[in-house]
């Protein structure tokens, strides 16, 4: 993507899936995650014409999708939602039948489950970091992003993110001892 312009549609198909991954791992819902990584794409629609270049656009679009995280992490409205309990209707085919989704496994049931409850213990720590932490083990250890862009998303300098980024797996590590 040139300075000249930006195409929005070929930045929301390269940063999508890293975007929502990024908000899963804030948020730790599949609903508020889709939910932020559209409203981060529909900030960065409105501040296109803003961006200067100065950064990567992917690190411009990380930066919009954390601060948008932080904000929804924040928002009254969002602490209140976590407790409330979802009762979804189950989703119907066009022939009015109920879907059921069956995959291929790779795993026994027992294995498939053990992943899942240790996915689910790993990403419950993760949330529980403080917000600072969390975004430096998300942008690192998930999203694999260098320490140089890691503090050119949050806005820390590359001591600090190195600091924060220790500090956070030390508790992971606390946290997660003896249950995986």
């Amino acid at each position: 993507m040139s300075e000249e312009s930006i195409d929005f549609d070929e930045l929301v198909l390269k940063h999508k899936d890293k975007v929502f991954n990024l908000c899963y791992r804030f948020l730790g819902d599949y609903e508020e995650a889709n939910d932020c990584a559209q409203e981060a794409f529909v900030k960065a629609y409105r501040s296109l014409k803003d961006f200067r270049f100065e950064s990567s656009v992917s690190t411009w679009i990380f930066r919009i999708a954390v601060n948008t995280c932080k904000n929804r992490l924040s928002s009254a409205q969002y602490r209140r939602s976590r407790y409330m309990v979802r009762l979804d209707e189950p989703k119907e085919t066009d022939d009015g039948a109920q879907a059921v989704e069956i995959g291929g496994r790779s795993l026994s049931p027992s294995a498939e489950l053990d992943r899942k409850e240790k996915g689910e213990l790993i990403q419950e720590a993760i949330s529980s970091l403080p917000e600072d932490q969390k975004s430096v083990v998300v942008l690192r250890d998930i999203e694999g992003l260098p320490y140089e862009e890691i503090s050119e998303v949050t806005g820390y300098n590359l001591g600090t993110v190195k600091s924060k980024l220790a500090r956070a797996r030390q508790e992971l590590r606390e946290k997660l001892k003896g249950l995986i």
